[in-house]
């Protein structure tokens, strides 16, 4: 017999035969009891007795979880409401997998049906709803702050009559509808590449409608994937007219702009940077003291004099937050007119800067700094090459001006100090291997070639830190609110992975370890061929660097506080920075302080993410089209990193990753060691660690993963000394296959009646059969694939109005 008194009793009974108490009446219910209830607290609290409306219940207590109504806490259901709500970022990968990353809390997954409100990168307000076997939270979509994604790039299909844009990442995990009269005016066909700005953004029943802005079907691939990955990752591009307008507005330096600047236009300083670099916002001078000691003066472009607060040219800075760098494209944080023009220390002409002045003993420990507005004039533009082949002896290699030469002299001299004094603090520094790409006139890659770090490189690297912790420290001194860039100490978990493998090298590694045992590794292992493999695993413990209003040091180059002041023209921070440093000499209140700095931090660390990840996911693209030219071909690498699937390589002469599966590997059961980092067979002792040389064929290329597969060959010794061929593969008895099969998940969808994107159980085998075994795939198969994720894709039907829906 029914117990309750629903307030929705009347349109429960309109829609199902045999009602429930309500959604309405469940959370009233929970609140009044002011404690968690389980299935059978309700059951019991309701009084329901038959079989058919405890399921029923079941079913709606599910559903409210699912729509951020309730938590489920284990077995107990409690009101959602009453969990804090975040913001966070959306992180969608290849496969679909949903996560919201908060900066300050655990991340959260995001089901399906969250996933069709947003696109990857979209800032997003979240709600833990429950936590799953594993221990791990879902979560509930509150509020979508932000759709990161205004437009995208992909090809034209079709469907039943009905046209999409599929997107061209795999992280863009659905597609944008079009109406037919856009795509006969925009005289494109199926398969072509689009431009395509959207119009609506999805709900949780509509996919998003866009229309096209650009037939890109010209164009080739390479020509593509830098604005397919600029618009897929949300990153502003074009400048607004009015923020071109300010920025082109400025003229070169007048007497009215030199008042209250100090005159260095007599020093020599001078530029050192890369022969393709087109914009220098750094210069440097160094001189012997008289007593001893020395001057340094680093001047940086005054960026701030230009790029005012709340002006749109800040307000466009403020969104870019950095500019970024792809392999051979650059999207500035400033218009053209300030980055490679007033703000660029360009020679021979007069420049606004921003200096710090150090004075250093004979040893290179700093004894005094200040900064201050200046006006400078560069005597030379120098490369690394010129300056590093100046210091090798050859004069001839930079212009043949007498106080340039005493000067780099003085910074020579200094550095070999400053060199020895970054050692004793033990400041962190991997043998890691750098590249450098040229391309061909479609963007295609040439060679991929390793890029040497020279004396020159080094110089500068010491006098930016010298200017940075200067003002870290200024900051500090005068109670001035600012980010500091932070990077903290790994975290315990992290560590005790490291420790586990570096013991097994045969070297010392406390629970706690300090910057100093971190570089006794990397001295104790620089000379090994394996040391980019052993450093890898050391980096991967590194905590990531953020930006901050609290100092907590700079671990990594063993700081007590760090900033970043030497580069305004590309990070927002080192202007903010600037300005707060002008703000404090005049003696007046810097406007960015509190909660508002806090934001400044948060949102720069991302916008840095942001870039960061948009040009790797540029260069791994590029690498896998370069590698599309090397297929069936054989080379010898490096096993760069281990994991429980499998094996990645880094070749020794391309510098290009890939994956040999273990399921490649050879007839037997390979098992992960983490402690080794290695992959070892149980059967007949094989083992695949961290640093091996192998030889490998390149197997399978897949551009829209992004990934790229090896096939073993050999393994071989660090002496080249071949140790096996590959052993041949053996097919899985039914009952081996038996046991890798996974357990298939009913995925109810709306109506709790037909099954969403339910997939057949794949066995191992099947799950990690090789894409280079398969036959190629014809163009009608080809066809009817695209149409299928199209399909899968597609919005949910709504049921009938007369039918009487499953109880929610």
């Amino acid at each position: 017999m029914k117990n309750w008194v629903d307030p929705e009793a009347k349109a429960e009974a309109e829609r199902y035969d045999n009602p429930i108490p309500s959604r309405i009446l469940i959370s009233e219910t929970i609140e009044k009891l002011q404690a968690p209830q389980s299935h059978a607290d309700l059951v019991e609290y309701f009084n329901i007795a038959d079989e058919r409306s405890i399921e029923a219940l079941s079913h709606r207590l599910s559903a409210m979880v699912r729509d951020g109504q309730l938590m489920k806490d284990g077995f107990k259901f409690l009101l959602a409401t009453s969990q804090p709500t975040h913001e966070a970022t959306v992180y969608i990968n290849s496969k679909g997998l949903g996560t919201a990353k908060i900066s300050d809390h655990d991340d959260i997954l995001l089901p399906e049906r969250e996933l069709r409100l947003v696109f990857n990168g979209d800032r997003v307000k979240v709600r833990q709803t429950s936590i799953d076997r594993k221990g791990k939270p879902w979560g509930f979509i509150t509020e979508v702050v932000q759709h990161r994604v205004k437009q995208i790039i992909g090809k034209v299909a079709v469907y039943d009559n009905e046209y999409f844009i599929q997107p061209a990442n795999p992280n863009a995990h659905q597609p944008i509808t079009l109406e037919k009269e856009l795509i006969e005016h925009a005289q494109v066909k199926v398969g072509d590449s689009v431009r395509v700005a959207i119009d609506d953004y999805p709900t949780r029943e509509e996919l998003p409608t866009g229309h096209i802005v650009q037939s890109m079907a010209d164009k080739a691939d390479t020509e593509i994937i830098i604005p397919q990955t600029i618009l897929e990752f949300g990153l502003p591009y074009e400048f607004p007219e009015e923020v071109v307008r300010e920025a082109e507005s400025f003229k070169e330096p007048n007497e009215q702009d030199l008042q209250g600047r100090i005159d260095l236009r007599d020093l020599a300083l001078v530029t050192i940077d890369g022969e393709d670099a087109r914009d220098f916002d750094d210069a440097v001078y160094a001189e012997k003291r008289p007593g001893g000691g020395y001057r340094v003066v680093v001047a940086i472009a005054d960026v701030s004099h230009y790029v005012r607060n709340d002006h749109p040219l800040d307000e466009e800075a403020q969104e870019r937050g950095t500019s970024v760098y792809f392999p051979h494209f650059v999207l500035p944080m400033l218009p053209e007119a300030l980055s490679n023009g007033l703000c660029s220390l360009n020679p021979h002409v007069d420049r606004l800067c921003m200096v710090c002045d150090l004075t250093l003993s004979r040893a290179g420990k700093v004894t005094g700094f200040q900064f201050y507005p200046s006006v400078m004039h560069s005597k030379a533009r120098l490369t690394y090459t010129q300056v590093a082949q100046y210091f090798d002896g050859e004069s001839d290699a930079i212009p043949d001006d007498r106080s340039v030469h005493k000067s780099l002299n003085t910074l020579f001299q200094l550095y070999q100090i400053l060199k020895g004094l970054r050692s004793q603090r033990h400041a962190m520094e991997f043998e890691t291997v750098e590249t450098y790409m040229t391309f061909d006139e479609l963007g295609g890659i040439n060679e991929i070639l390793p890029r040497s770090r020279n004396e020159a490189h080094k110089l500068i690297e010491e006098c930016m830190l010298l200017a940075n912790v200067a003002a870290a420290e200024y900051a500090l001194e005068n109670d001035i609110p600012m980010l500091y860039r932070v990077h903290e100490p790994p975290e315990f978990s992290r560590i005790q992975k490291v420790r586990e493998y570096v013991k097994l090298l045969g070297l010392p590694f406390p629970e706690q370890p300090t910057q100093k045992d971190y570089q006794a590794v990397i001295d104790a292992t620089k000379d090994r061929i394996d040391a980019p493999s052993i450093h890898a695993v050391l980096l991967r413990s590194m905590m990531q660097a953020y930006y901050g209003a609290n100092n907590a040091g700079h671990f990594g180059l063993a700081y007590d506080a760090y900033t970043h002041f030497t580069s305004p023209i590309r990070r927002y921070p080192d202007l903010l920075l600037h300005r707060a440093i002008k703000a404090h000499l005049k003696q007046k209140p810097f406007a960015l302080s509190g909660a508002a700095l806090d934001d400044a931090g948060e949102h720069f660390s991302q916008t840095e993410r942001r870039a960061d990840e948009a040009s790797r996911s540029v260069t791994t693209w590029l690498k896998c089209h370069y590698m599309q030219q090397h297929l069936g071909e054989e080379f010898v690498g490096i096993i760069s990193a281990v994991a429980e699937f499998g094996l990645f390589v880094t070749l020794k002469d391309l510098y290009v990753d890939g994956m040999i599966h273990v399921s490649q590997l050879g007839d037997d059961f390979f098992v992960y060691d983490q402690a080794s980092q290695s992959l070892v067979g149980q059967s007949r002792g094989q083992t695949f660690s961290l640093g091996d040389e192998v030889k490998i064929k390149v197997a399978g290329v897949n551009l829209e993963d992004r990934k790229i597969d090896f096939e073993l060959l050999q393994q071989m010794t660090h002496a080249g000394r071949v140790i096996r061929s590959r052993a041949p593969r053996v097919a899985k008895t039914t009952a081996q296959e038996e046991v890798y099969k996974p357990r298939a998940k009913a995925v109810v969808s709306e109506d709790g009646e037909q099954p969403i994107r339910k997939k057949k159980p794949k066995t191992k085998s099947d799950a990690f059969a090789k894409k280079s075994d398969k036959k190629p795939a014809a163009k009608s198969d080809l066809k009817a694939k695209e149409k299928d994720k199209v399909k899968k894709k597609s919005k949910l039907k709504k049921k009938k109005a007369n039918a009487k829906p499953k109880i929610e």
